[in-house]
């Protein structure tokens, strides 16, 4: 999805409690953002690569290693590159950190949420 000038995005999961931080604190300061399911719609490689470098982050900073698909998935190995990373990410994007915020003034990843403040 292409990001219209000006437009709030929150890529979101509603079971984590993060990402309903960081949704609610947008809301409050009067921000009706996009709303994205990324597990039903998972972003393209290239756009989950350009997110986690936009946002400042290493691809295993963007990951959810304690999720029981990273160990079904052996991406523990330090081996593994980048890409293949990025790969199992949009394969099983529940493996993609949550929530990654974008705003006119940038990225983030809002771990805790009130991380959002700094793209308002």
């Amino acid at each position: 999805m292409n990001m219209r000038a000006g437009q709030v995005e929150i890529w979101h999961r509603p079971s984590c409690s993060h990402s309903r931080g960081a949704l609610q604190l947008l809301r409050e300061a009067g921000i009706t953002p996009v709303v994205v399911d990324y597990v039903a719609h998972p972003p393209s490689v290239a756009r989950l690569r350009q997110a986690i470098a936009d946002a400042g982050l290493t691809v295993r900073e963007a990951i959810r290693s304690k999720e029981p698909e990273f160990a079904a998935r052996e991406l523990a190995d330090p081996a593994l590159p980048d890409d293949a990373l990025l790969e199992a990410m949009v394969a099983a994007p529940i493996l993609i950190n949550r929530p990654f915020v974008f705003t006119p003034k940038g990225v983030r990843l809002c771990r805790p949420p009130e991380t959002v403040l700094e793209l308002l």
